[in-house]
């Protein structure tokens, strides 16, 4: 199997990462994982890609930084692909010969319209929020504009929003403008979790931890602490060791020849200072029962 993963200076895909890794070895499953430094190097990614596939493996994990820059490296790969987080869509995977066996991910608008919902009962209904983006297109892109649908007709109002691409001391740097720009802040939601604890940082040197909400998103073990000291009023989880798990599974039932659901959603859960205890002590497991078509396949 091999497996090509998104930066690994986010914790977020190291999770995913070591869910790979828990899943292959009690399987038996020969694994080549390869990601690059950064999710600020497509580039490197697409390169590790080709290097993967003149391998010849049996099936391909792959989760892109940009999936249409990943076209040209899957050009006439036969073999199952399963995507994560981040697919590239079906019409280019027919254009290009590719057969994605599935896509393994959470919806990310519908995340941040649990943000948003979170973010109204914090603020009881009412206040200035600002918005930290990673890019202005994408997955946070998609968060963003679920969070904005979930205050629609509320009265919580975004006042600023701004990209940091995913860089904590970046969001820092956003935030610390924000509440300069706009003394009246009341809440912030970062599109994951490390600009959520830069916006934390930020608010901290101001002096106003407590003071303004912020809500981040993927569920790293950091926020989960910040959420405990009460530095972040709460995350979503999106559980990367689950699709890392879910991944290895799916490439053993597609390399034998099933037929797998075209997507499955991995679990997702918000958490607040009244559940972090016990998401963290199942970390990096969701808390909560979830469904896995991959498991029920692999048991048949």
């Amino acid at each position: 199997m091999g497996v090509e993963l998104n930066g690994l200076d986010n914790p977020y895909f190291v999770a995913m990462y070591e869910g790979v890794k828990a899943e292959a070895v009690p399987r038996g499953v020969h694994l080549s994982v390869r990601a690059p430094e950064s999710n600020a190097d497509p580039a490197r990614q697409a390169k590790e890609v080709r290097a993967l596939i003149a391998a010849e493996k049996d099936c391909y994990a792959i989760s892109p930084i940009a999936p249409p820059q990943l076209v040209s490296a899957l050009r006439g790969v036969r073999q199952p692909v399963v995507f994560l987080d981040s697919p590239l869509d079906r019409a280019s995977a027919r254009r290009i010969g590719l057969r994605i066996a599935t896509a393994i991910g959470s919806s990310d608008f519908g995340a941040g319209k649990l943000a948003g919902g979170e973010m109204v009962s914090l603020l009881h209904g009412t206040g200035q929020v600002a918005l930290i983006g990673g890019y202005p297109t994408g997955n946070g892109a998609l968060r963003l504009e679920g969070f904005e649908r979930a205050i629609a007709g509320t009265g919580v109002h975004v006042v600023a929003r701004m990209n940091a691409g995913y860089i904590r001391v970046k969001a820092e740097l956003t935030a610390t403008q924000m509440l300069r720009e706009h003394p009246q802040l009341a809440g912030i939601f970062a599109a994951n979790d490390l600009m959520a604890l830069g916006a934390a940082d930020a608010i901290e040197a101001a002096g106003k931890t407590g003071k303004v909400a912020i809500i981040g998103l993927d569920g790293i073990a950091e926020a989960l602490d910040a959420i405990r000291t009460g530095s972040m009023s709460a995350t979503v989880s999106q559980y990367p060791y689950v699709m890392g798990r879910m991944a290895v599974e799916a490439c053993i039932a597609a390399a034998r020849g099933d037929v797998l659901p075209s997507r499955v959603d991995a679990p997702v859960a918000v958490i607040t200072k009244a559940n972090v205890a016990r998401a963290a002590a199942m970390f990096p497991r969701p808390f909560q029962a979830y469904s896995d078509p991959f498991a029920r396949l692999l048991r048949g």
